[in-house]
């Protein structure tokens, strides 16, 4: 277990999560309006989310492209990584709203009218007063994470097979150790931050969890069978690097945050 915490990349998820966590219970309490600059629309949390989604993606095209390169054009497990990179992508543009606010695009009179933000996204939908992301996403989000963090690695402890059977459909499972952690800063952000916009500190924690996980399943073969890099010094040096890149993408989300307009 401790093994797995000492992961460089798994050891700097885990400290950026707790730093949001903590400074988003710092910002609350000390001011309703600084916690609300921290999580609103083309600030930090969202610009780190979209980031986070956006290189996850690229990761996942890139183990797609690894994975058909090396394994003699292996077509299930391309499909997997590929479908999984799809899906993170277009998470990644709904957060932003397919640039619609940076570019300066109105929306269409449909997302006017059933959007809950007027915003071109399909996760702020309200058909006829029924909440798209709250009734559907949230509890498919719900379902697939438990099982996929928690209830699968849990398995997979006793029956290896299971773990076998998951990467043979391109995808991870994460150490259960680490999805505990995370399990448990999900759980004290959504008790300890009552704000209309608390659930995007949540998101950023499972973004960045999926993020660093995956990264060093694909790349460096934590509790992954075929990762990208094999040798021992590689892996240190692209862990180095990976840590470093985690680093500017919070330095880059910091600097668009801080750009944003302030509200009316």
């Amino acid at each position: 277990m401790k093994a797995v915490l000492r992961e460089p990349a798994i050891l700097a998820g885990i400290l950026f999560n707790v730093a949001v966590l903590v400074l988003g219970l710092v910002l609350l309490r000390s001011s309703v309006d600084a916690f609300t600059r921290f999580t609103r629309e083309d600030a930090f949390v969202e610009w780190m989310q979209f980031l986070i989604f956006l290189a996850l993606a690229a990761l996942l095209a890139f183990a797609a492209w690894d994975q058909w390169d090396r394994l003699a054009r292996a077509l299930l497990p391309v499909l997997g990584l590929g479908a999984f990179s799809a899906v993170v992508l277009f998470a990644a543009l709904e957060e932003v709203s397919y640039f619609q606010r940076v570019l300066g695009i109105a929306s269409p009179d449909f997302f006017v009218r059933h959007n809950r933000q007027a915003e071109t996204n399909l996760h702020n939908l309200a058909i006829g007063g029924v909440s798209v992301h709250k009734h559907l996403m949230v509890k498919m989000i719900f379902v697939a994470g438990i099982t996929h963090n928690l209830i699968l690695p849990a398995l997979a402890i006793r029956r290896p097979g299971v773990r076998a059977w998951v990467e043979r459909m391109g995808f991870y499972l994460p150490p259960l150790t680490v999805s505990l952690v995370t399990a448990v800063l999900i759980t004290i952000a959504q008790l300890a931050l009552k704000h209309p916009r608390s659930g995007e500190v949540t998101e950023l924690l499972g973004a960045t969890h999926y993020f660093v996980t995956a990264g060093a399943a694909y790349l460096f073969g934590l509790h992954y069978a075929d990762p990208v890099f094999k040798d021992a010094l590689t892996r240190r040096r692209v862990a180095v690097l990976f840590v470093a890149f985690l680093g500017l993408l919070v330095l880059v989300a910091w600097l668009l945050g801080d750009a944003a307009p302030a509200p009316a």
